[in-house]
């Protein structure tokens, strides 16, 4: 099944990069490379059975602060 999902990543990869560097979308390319890595990591760990950590989880961890100031800020104001 790995080969499968091997093959399947590489025709995204053959199919999308070289219209971005044809193109000189540098940025557009990091911003493919880093989501499809992203991407590739967690099918190979679903394919695999591997135990992957939550990425809501990762995103709370981020956004509670920022959510915890807002909330300190809003509770302030007039109503």
């Amino acid at each position: 099944m790995q080969y499968l999902l091997t093959l399947i990543i590489l025709g995204i990869i053959a199919y999308e990069v070289p219209g971005l560097i044809k193109e000189r979308m540098w940025r557009e390319l990091i911003a493919f490379s880093v989501l499809l890595l992203i991407g590739m990591f967690y099918s190979y760990g679903q394919v695999l059975a591997l135990s992957l950590p939550n990425p809501a989880t990762v995103l709370d961890f981020l956004f509670q602060p920022v959510s915890q100031y807002l909330d300190k800020i809003l509770q302030g104001a007039p109503k």
